[in-house]
């Protein structure tokens, strides 16, 4: 799916990367902090806080997290709902509280391993996530071409920033080709800064200049942030009922983003991570972002990748760029303010770049129409929602729908045998919630012979809908006075087709099948009824 180079891990190359990624977090932080409507200062702390502790207790070496756009969505919900109660200072509170809550929420999934259930994301939705985070990045970018006001930037300050971008991107595609020494995304941002800074008529938009345009100042707090104060909240179930929504949907988007970014870099490292280790990391990691005074934060995909794309493998990549980033708002806030936004806008490009699956389009006439259309909904859904959750999540849903629906074409009956005294039928395929339809469909107890047979040799119950199909179609058949016997059914057909009390006749054979069927502990009747 991605182009890059399996490398194995070294600690240079980690350290390096960490300090390229480090550079990129910042306006990505601050521009987080204005979506979820809070001072810069909580976004760039939230990286730090999210970013360390899941580098070092995390389920996959090599992924960066941090504040990101999904999180921030949501958290702007606990922000305003808290607004709405008692002004800024309890906006602050509802969202830290919603922040810890979530982080609960995120380490209780892990203890109960259900981390494991992103692997049933299928192909194609992995597919159209890719290229929804990709036009999603780009798309990101593109607020640092608008002023305070929201205007778009023209005149010389446009030309100069689209040709400082088109020379950090120039460098990052070639200077590989001279050295491979140093990440060529840091060189890229350390020499177009320093063009930037030493070079006459040089005159790039800063991030400072960013901060100053959307904050009125262009400076960052550089003290250590102190435990919230939770002072004031009124803990009645009003506030949790209100809360608690909220909670939930932080929890959840992090987590989906994040796991499908540890399956991503799992791909590209061809190593597997430990997703429910990363559940837990990451709950403990926005605990520890709301106790002093966080947004939250999750996998951050375009960093993930930039790392990846830096050689940056092991754990030490993701510390060193938490670190750093602390180190640079505490000490060298000026150094991180008088970069050019250009140079990081022009590596994002390259890692929307690298992103995006251009195979997506060698892909028509070649798989499934159904396949094409579920990587295509996904990619729309996930733009226009700004949701990787929800795109997912659709994506999920349509491709279970589309199996749905192939699978119940291919129940096949087969009449083996057809003589007065009996009628033989083979049964194959999957017989499920799906396909009872189909299945009995083939079946007429009216005009059917007098003894029938139903081998179900190449066929496969799965649920209880099947189940239920069989015990329907053996009463049609005794309400007519036909004598209806079934072949290789599995000891759990058999047991439930036992208790709901069918008069059928059953052959227990040496060779019969051996497999579970959903909800077997649940009689007929209550099935039924339920």
């Amino acid at each position: 799916m991605f182009k890059f180079k399996k490398k194995r891990g070294s600690l240079k190359n980690d350290f390096l990367s960490g300090l390229t990624v480090s550079l990129v977090l910042v306006p990505e932080a601050i521009a987080f902090s204005f979506i979820a409507g809070v001072r810069p200062d909580v976004g760039i702390w939230s990286a730090v806080f999210v970013g360390f502790i899941t580098a070092a207790f995390g389920g996959r070496p090599g992924m960066i997290c941090g504040a990101t756009g999904a999180i921030a969505t949501v958290a702007a919900k606990a922000f305003q709902l808290g607004e709405a109660a008692g002004g800024e200072a309890m906006a602050y509170k509802y969202l830290f509280v919603s922040l810890i809550l979530a982080g609960v929420i995120q380490a209780l999934l892990g203890v109960m391993k259900m981390g494991r259930l992103i692997r049933l994301v299928p192909h194609p939705v992995m597919m159209g996530f890719v290229n929804g985070l990709a036009i999603m990045i780009a798309i990101g970018q593109f607020t640092f071409f608008m002023d305070g006001n929201d205007n778009w930037i023209s005149g010389t300050p446009l030309f100069m920033m689209i040709g400082l971008i088109l020379v950090t991107m120039g460098i990052i595609v070639y200077l590989p080709k001279l050295t491979k020494a140093v990440p060529p995304s840091l060189i890229a941002i350390a020499g177009v800064g320093l063009a930037a800074y030493f070079i006459p008529g040089i005159d790039g938009r800063t991030v400072g200049d960013v901060l100053m345009e959307r904050t009125g100042s262009s400076t960052i707090p550089t003290t250590f942030p102190n435990p919230a104060d939770l002072s004031g909240i009124t803990w009645d179930w009003a506030f949790w009922s209100a809360i608690l929504p909220i909670s939930i949907s932080i929890a959840l988007v992090g987590l989906i983003e994040s796991l499908l970014t540890l399956q991503l870099i799992d791909e590209i490292t061809e190593s597997r991570g430990k997703s429910n280790r990363e559940c837990l990391a990451q709950g403990t990691a926005n605990i520890a972002s709301g106790f002093f005074g966080g947004m939250g934060g999750c996998a951050t995909i375009g960093q993930s990748l930039l790392n990846m794309k830096s050689g940056g493998r092991g754990r030490t990549s993701g510390i060193v760029g938490a670190l750093s980033l602390a180190v640079f708002v505490l000490f060298a806030s000026p150094l991180i303010l008088n970069i050019p936004i250009a140079a990081l806008v022009g590596v994002m490009f390259m890692i929307v770049i690298a992103t995006f699956e251009w195979s997506t389009f060698k892909t028509f006439g070649k798989v499934p129409n159904a396949d094409i259309l579920v990587i295509a909904v996904v990619t729309v859904v996930t733009v226009v929602t700004h949701n990787l959750a929800i795109g997912v999540l659709v994506g999920i849903l349509l491709s279970a729908l589309v199996f749905a629906v192939k699978s119940s074409q291919h129940v096949h009956v087969q009449v083996l045998k057809d003589t007065p005294e009996e009628k033989v039928y083979a049964v194959e395929g999957m017989i499920y919630f799906a396909s009872v339809s189909d299945f009995a469909d083939h079946f007429q107890a009216k005009s059917d012979n007098e003894n029938i047979v139903i081998d179900f040799q190449n066929a496969r119950i799965s649920d209880y809908s099947g189940i239920e199909a069989i015990h329907a179609m053996s009463e049609r058949y005794r309400k007519v006075g036909k004598n209806l016997r079934l072949r290789h059914l599995s000891a759990d057909c058999r047991s439930i087709l036992k208790r709901a009390g069918s008069l059928i006749d059953i052959e227990v054979l040496p060779d019969d099948p051996s497999y579970s069927v959903a909800r077997i502990d649940v009689p007929m009747e209550d099935a039924k009824e339920s």
